[in-house]
């Protein structure tokens, strides 16, 4: 890839992404009131007809709908004190039923609904359970942090659902417990999915926001609101407080001063523009996120004058305006890589002071790192937290996931199995083990080892991002490059036949032993657990568990120091020999880039799974990791006898894993 600077590279295919607020709630915002006794049945004549219509009508799928005949929906809200729970009844309009009646029911294969709920509703974000309903399928996804969704079940919700013609209704009861406060805001959105005869299939929301299901920011806010109180219009406008040709933040949070649990957010439009209902009171206007990323820079979004405005119940008011500071991240990339220094105490400050700012500024809880200079461990250090809402530190023992970099692992242990003559790295795989999967193509009989270490196999990455799920090929081995985890899989699969070993005895005889690579795993058990951190997207932790079963494409587990063991080892060029490391970093494959893009100014290109750089600094290899929740990289300067590994354990870490090669060897372009 193309190295860019720190500002650059942070617009690097991740702008999208930090562009949205990722603590505020989505903007939108509803009116909760206290209603009578309802029987939850589907049967909405016993609503007040003053409970207001939110219309369901931002699509989040790719496709959308027709017209509101092919599908439309609203909700309306309430909330019973004696209970304490919250009332939402749903009314949509659908020209086709579609009710999946087979043994493989999932969410998208037929109308339902999702309702989504942050009940504890923290400024800085709190734990999503979401609840998906349809008439033969009940899921529910909590937040193993949060001490309310951890616990969230059934029990805690009622649904009726009654349909008539072309309109379903469905009402719903759910619990809130303690968390039901009147003058409090909860967070709340909901995906209506629709499929439709001609096999198409859409999912609209409440607001914008994708993963409602796990992300708090993707929601939107509920007032639970005492009897006859008249909220207020608060209006204003928000803009950069110099001249920037730079996008707004998209929303902004009303605070309050008297009652911190009832926080809202409120869309911006394109022109700065806001306006939001309220309560009565004294609200601070802030941009909910500290930092956003626009264009060129990152920028630090506080107000250097606060914003206070005061409500008075029914009456419109106008905020004075919002300055959005315009100050710019440092530029800290360096005329030269770091590493060709000596390295002193202040070096190490330096990268300290590089780490600990990209970490505040794109989010990243906790870091693992270690350095290589002159052939040997200069450095290595972690930062930050394992887990946001626990705030325990990571240490030198923390583990983290090294997801793709699992790949050149097992392949340096295939290899050492290739020299021995117990597999032929060209050799057909079928001959070694059938494979069922994929037996219904013939040419899957062509592949070979060779073809898996080079990505040529023709596999998808993995078939679940395939439409019917199933494993196909999308070329005939052999012909072309196509990055995947599949290939790997079946690799794994006819090791452990050869051998008659799982595959993880093959690892440490191969590779884990010989090398010393010392809290490595690759599988769970009562070590990795304990000293795994967790992965988080947008600063959530994540609930994932340590794998059960080892996967060659993505399921080590290491840190950084043990880590640089392998990567000397590579560099000394032991465990194989010249003839297989001149194999190893020779071109195997040409990357496939899309139209548009942007080609890399150095030579890159796949050797045998390795990432291999033809720098003007000289040859490097290395690989990255992306499991989603946990991000890592390394690399190393083949004649430099420089590198770098680290890991992080957070799904905003690529603009730093993309310029850090820069700071520490290449320097600014």
């Amino acid at each position: 890839m193309p190295k860019l600077s720190f500002p650059a590279a942070c617009l690097f295919l991740f702008c999208f992404l930090f562009c949205q607020q990722l603590f505020a709630h989505n903007g939108k915002v509803a009116h909760a009131y206290p209603v009578g006794v309802i029987k939850v049945d589907g049967n909405l004549s016993d609503w007040p007809k003053s409970a207001l219509p939110y219309r369901i009508a931002t699509t989040i799928s790719d496709g959308k709908p027709v017209n509101s005949a092919d599908f439309s929906g609203f909700f309306q809200v309430g909330y019973r004190s004696d209970n304490h729970s919250l009332y939402v009844a749903f009314t949509v309009t659908d020209n086709d039923f579609i009710e999946d009646t087979s043994n493989n029911v999932a969410w998208n294969t037929q109308d339902g609904l999702e309702l989504n709920l942050d009940a504890r509703h923290l400024p800085f974000g709190s734990g999503v359970c979401s609840f998906m309903y349809s008439k033969k399928l009940r899921n529910i996804n909590t937040a193993f942090y949060d001490p309310f969704s951890q616990k969230a079940s059934w029990d805690i919700a009622e649904v009726g659902f009654v349909r008539k013609g072309n309109t379903r209704y469905y009402e719903w009861r759910i619990q809130l417990g303690d968390e039901l406060v009147v003058g409090k805001s909860i967070g709340f959105d909901v995906l209506l999915f629709d499929k439709d005869k001609d096999g198409s299939f859409t999912f609209t929301g409440w607001g914008k926001g994708e993963s409602k299901y796990r992300n708090p920011g993707s929601l939107g806010d509920i007032i639970l609101l005492p009897a006859n109180e008249k909220p207020a219009t608060v209006s204003g406008t928000v803009a950069w407080d110099r001249p920037m040709k730079e996008q707004l933040p998209g929303q902004v949070r009303l605070q309050p001063s008297s009652n911190q649990a009832g926080w809202l957010s409120a869309e911006v439009d394109s022109l700065g523009r806001y306006a939001v209902a309220v309560p009565a009171g004294t609200y601070e206007v802030l941009v909910p996120d500290a930092f956003i990323i626009g264009k060129n820079n990152i920028y630090a979004t506080a107000a250097k004058t606060p914003v206070m405005v005061t409500v008075k119940a029914g009456l419109p008011i106008k905020a004075p305006a919002l300055r959005v500071a315009g100050d710019a991240a440092p530029d800290l990339l360096p005329e030269k890589g770091i590493l060709h220094q000596p390295f002193t105490a202040e070096r190490a400050a330096q990268v300290d002071q590089f780490i600990e700012t990209y970490q505040r500024y794109l989010r990243i809880p906790g870091v693992s790192l270690a350095l290589i200079k002159d052939g040997q461990v200069v450095y290595h250090k972690a930062y930050g937290v394992k887990n946001t809402f626990t705030g325990d530190k990571v240490d030198s023992l923390t583990l983290f996931e090294a997801a793709s970099v699992t790949k050149p692992v097992f392949a340096f242990a295939v290899q050492r199995l290739a020299e021995r003559g117990v597999i032929d790295l060209d050799k057909p795989l079928y001959l070694y083990l059938p494979y069922k999967d994929i037996e219904y193509d013939e040419r899957y009989k062509l592949m070979t080892t060779r073809h898996v270490l080079t990505h040529r196999t023709g596999f998808p990455n993995w078939r679940s991002n395939n439409p019917d799920g199933k494993l196909n090929l999308r070329f005939t081995p052999g012909t072309a490059y196509n990055y995947s985890g599949e290939g790997f899989e079946y690799l794994k699969m006819v090791v452990e036949k050869i051998t008659g070993k799982n595959v993880e005895q093959v690892l440490q005889e191969e590779v884990i032993t010989p090398i010393g690579l010392y809290h490595t795993f690759f599988s769970k058990n009562d070590s990795l657990v304990r000293m795994v951190a967790n992965g988080h997207y947008d600063m959530m932790p994540s609930s994932d568990p340590p794998p059960a079963y080892p996967g060659m494409a993505y399921s080590m587990h290491t840190e950084a120091f043990i880590f640089t063991r392998f990567l000397l080892y590579l560099l000394e060029q032991q465990g194989l020999n010249a003839q297989s490391y001149n194999t190893m970093l020779q071109k195997h494959s040409d990357y496939n880039y899309d139209p548009g893009d942007e080609k890399p100014k150095a030579p890159a290109y796949m050797g045998m799974s390795l990432e291999i750089r033809e720098t003007p600094l000289g040859k490097s290899f290395g690989h990255g990791g992306n499991n989603g929740d946990f991000k890592c990289r390394f690399e190393v300067y083949k004649d430099l006898k420089m590198g770098y590994v680290i890991f992080t354990n957070s799904n905003t870490a690529d603009p730093l894993l993309h310029v850090f090669n820069q700071f520490l060897v290449e320097g600014k372009e």
